[in-house]
């Protein structure tokens, strides 16, 4: 009778059945289904019952977060952009409401770039040198002599980076932000390329398209002459290159509550990680076609079935903190 007891006892731990649950939010951006998805998997390895939400913008994502920053229930993002997301965060309520969690996914570069031919040909180093009309013209893909740029979707981040450094850099006479969904721009972009034409677009890793217009070799990163950003005061790195961009983290963002009442939970999203190679390597896959649903929950659990040792050594030290 003892041994059912503690069988049931443990069920019912594992089930999170005294009231709570844990809620993924998947955000509108397909390409990071993949690590919410390896997230998912490890939450569940713990003994926890999951629940995903349909796609949602960043926005409602964050605000979902910290209107519960006070539940009993659990809500976790997989893709908390440090430091580009930092206003949104600050302006749902800051750490209060949402803690920032781990490294999930490091060493995320973002940025400008141009075919490699043409940065050559006219000795083009920095998105500034666009503020000459005769330059930017080179980019023009419909006619009315300001080039185009392949940019971001409303409300993502680098949208407000973007807009931001065209008024700080003067670029609004030269420069048109084409949005609209970023995949279908891109792949406009890269059919431009591929049929000889000069091209100018922002782009960020871990994402497909550096696989397909590989930086040094088929185009190349403009740098900025100098920081203009709308978060941080410096985008300059170590080595004295600045491409307008901080490097970011991918970082979880939980409701407030889920450290205290959820501390097993908190512990493996403080020390999980996924190689920005990784994800790179899916993004290039779904790019190929396997882009359904049940394709990136596929590769997700090809990943957890391919790195289970590593793991298991994170899954152990979370049970420890509970």
């Amino acid at each position: 009778m003892n041994k059912i007891l503690v069988s049931l006892i443990t069920l019912f731990l594992a089930s999170n059945l005294f009231g709570g649950k844990v809620t993924f939010l998947k955000t509108n951006v397909a390409e990071e289904g993949f690590q919410m998805y390896v997230a998912m998997e490890a939450v569940k390895k713990l003994g926890y019952d999951v629940e995903v939400t349909n796609d949602v913008s960043y926005e409602v994502a964050f605000q979902t977060i910290a209107q519960n920053g006070k539940s009993k229930d659990a809500y976790i993002m997989a893709s908390a952009w440090v430091p580009l997301h930092n206003a949104k965060i600050e302006g749902a309520g800051g750490s209060k409401k949402i803690a920032v969690l781990g490294s999930y996914i490091e060493n995320c570069a973002q940025g400008y770039l141009v075919d490699k031919k043409t940065a050559e040909k006219y000795n083009i180093k920095y998105i500034n040198d666009l503020k000459d009309p005769k330059i930017a013209k080179l980019f023009d893909s419909n006619g009315d002599g300001k080039a185009d740029l392949a940019g971001c979707d409303a409300g993502w981040g680098c949208e407000k980076v973007i807009e931001y450094q065209l008024d700080a850099f003067k670029l609004r006479d030269t420069i048109t932000h084409n949005q609209g969904q970023y995949a279908a721009i891109i792949t406009d972009t890269i059919a431009r390329y591929k049929s000889g034409k000069p091209i100018l677009y922002y782009t960020w890793t871990p994402y497909w398209v550096s696989g397909k217009l590989v930086p040094g070799k088929d185009t190349v990163f403009l740098q900025v002459t100098h920081s203009a950003h709308p978060v941080t005061k410096s985008t300059k790195l170590s080595n004295g290159a600045d491409y307008g961009f901080n490097v970011n983290s991918q970082k979880f963002a939980v409701n407030a509550s889920l450290v205290k009442n959820y501390k097993d939970i908190a512990k493996l999203l403080d020390i999980i990680k996924l190689n920005v190679n990784d994800v790179s390597g899916e993004n290039m896959l779904m790019s190929k076609g396997q882009n359904k649903e049940a394709d990136i929950k596929r590769h997700a659990q090809m990943w957890v079935k391919n790195n289970m040792n590593k793991l298991n050594k994170w899954i152990d030290e979370a049970k420890k903190a509970k």
